[in-house]
């Protein structure tokens, strides 16, 4: 049973906010001042709290300040019930982070469908929801439920493409935010000598093309598909809808969409700083983390230009060094592909 904190002064009001939210299945606590509400609200930690403004020893606004700064009640959702309509209250109240803001007098259906709904975007601020295609349409399907932002589809369509197919090209405009449900991909960036490079290589469970999206900008990579793969498409408008609807929404898809930044992050700048060997060995343990399922240890099957490309080097300097790392045991290349011997090794290579 959820529970409900009632905070308000006056004892009819607070009495009967409490009865209607009883009488609607849940569990209440009350408090007659804001001072009682904090030790209410840390003791008993409610699903939600209605609280009113204006109220002696501690108002409204410092019971929020208090229970925003303690962390086992920072993330309660707070409702203020308040006579006060001013616009610059309910700024003021919204800044400080309270969920939602109902004037007295009230209808009890307003009350219990604010609580409603304040219910359902905690449920779904805690869920945990996987990166893959079940958990996105999962996580839609709870906000769509939820009324917090309603138009979305119900699901998205999954399309098969076809090796060296693009997804998009460099300096389009965004059309869809892309998600890899099977398959590989690679992002291209051309130089102004002509010059290609890897940005970025995609697998199984990867989110594609969303910095654009976010940005509103054109694609400032090309990406293109590596062998046959089902990608499904979020169109843009549902995309900014999650971004933009809801603070709390946005910043749970943001999570969900963006696992794999500060890896990208982490393989730039050891392209910028470390030493050719290096940089090879860390892209050959990427790449095998990356194209290979948990505890496989398939050879890896890239091409020596795109590899190349994804390393920053001369394709020539990359079968040098690949040769190198042969003779050291700790790479096998057969038929062109390249088995990882000691990944131990490769990891920790000093220079």
């Amino acid at each position: 049973m959820k529970s409900i904190l009632v905070i308000d002064d006056n004892p009819d009001i607070r009495d009967n906010t409490a009865e209607i939210l009883e009488l609607a299945g849940y569990k209440t606590f009350t408090a007659e001042n804001g001072k009682r509400g904090v030790e209410v609200a840390i003791k008993e930690i409610p699903d939600v709290i209605v609280c009113d403004i204006m109220m002696p020893e501690l108002d409204g606004y410092g019971v929020l300040h208090l229970l925003r700064k303690n962390d086992s009640t920072v993330n309660i959702p707070f409702v203020f019930l308040t006579a006060k309509t001013e616009r610059s209250d309910f700024r003021k109240g919204m800044e400080m982070g309270a969920d939602d803001y109902i004037t007295k007098p009230f209808e009890d259906i307003e009350l219990l469908n604010a609580i409603e709904m304040r219910l359902k975007k905690a449920k779904i601020l805690d869920s945990k929801y996987a990166p893959s295609q079940e958990g996105i349409n999962e996580f839609i399907k709870d906000v769509k439920s939820s009324g917090l932002i309603s138009q979305l589809a119900d699901q998205y369509n999954v399309e098969s493409y076809t090796k060296k197919q693009s997804l998009y090209q460099e300096s389009k405009r965004p059309r869809f935010l892309y998600y890899l449900v099977k398959g590989k991909a690679k992002g291209i960036k051309t130089h102004e000598d002509g010059k290609e490079y890897i940005t970025n290589l995609f697998s199984d469970g990867d989110f594609i093309g969303y910095p654009a999206l976010i940005e509103d900008k054109n694609y400032d990579d090309t990406v293109v598909v590596m062998e046959e793969s089902d990608i499904m498409q979020i169109p843009k408008e549902d995309f900014l809808q999650m971004i933009y609807g809801n603070m709390d929404i946005a910043a749970k898809f943001i999570r969900i969409i963006t696992q794999n930044v500060k890896e990208k992050e982490e393989r730039l700048l050891s392209l910028a700083y470390s030493s050719l060997r290096k940089r090879v060995a860390k892209a050959l343990v990427d790449i095998q983390t990356k194209f290979n399922a948990e505890n496989e240890n398939k050879p890896l099957e890239i091409s020596r230009e795109d590899f190349a490309h994804y390393v920053g080097t001369a394709t020539e300097s990359l079968i040098r060094t690949l040769s190198d790392f042969k003779s050291e045991k700790l790479i096998a290349i057969k038929e062109g592909k390249i088995a990882i011997l000691n990944i131990e090794k490769l990891s920790n290579l000093l220079y």
